[in-house]
């Protein structure tokens, strides 16, 4: 079993940036896909970017250019930098684990350990 935990979100202005964190526990990280979604409030979730074990790499159109996925196998850290925020990136932003897989999974379901996500509000 993996234990994920979020840390880095807040209130940020229109056009600020914020860093995500995910650390992972229990096994090892390496190996697994990793993903982050954001749910906003009425809405379904959504992946925003997500990275498989040998580097490849997804961003859900309305991030692209804008966000960043990083991992850092020596501290079992998964990173999303997220750059010229706007009102529309609020949301509940959740880490997710997933097998490993050449192809980066791009639904939920493909994801089977979750962290309880963090809070990120871009004003206007």
């Amino acid at each position: 079993q993996v234990q994920l935990v979020e840390s880095g979100g807040g209130l940020v202005q229109a056009g600020g940036s914020l860093r995500l964190s995910c650390t992972a526990s229990g096994r090892t990280f390496s190996r697994y896909t990793m993903g982050w979604f954001r749910q906003a409030p009425g809405k379904e979730r959504e992946l925003v970017a997500a990275i498989n074990w040998i580097g490849n790499t997804y961003y859900g159109n309305s991030v692209k250019g804008r966000f960043t996925i990083l991992r850092d196998f020596a501290k079992n850290t998964l990173y999303l930098q997220m750059n010229s925020l706007k009102p529309e990136d609020t949301a509940v932003y959740l880490c997710a684990a997933g097998d490993p897989r050449a192809v980066v999974a791009t639904t939920a379901s493909e994801y089977a350990h979750w962290g309880q996500g963090t809070q990120v509000t871009v004003s206007s």
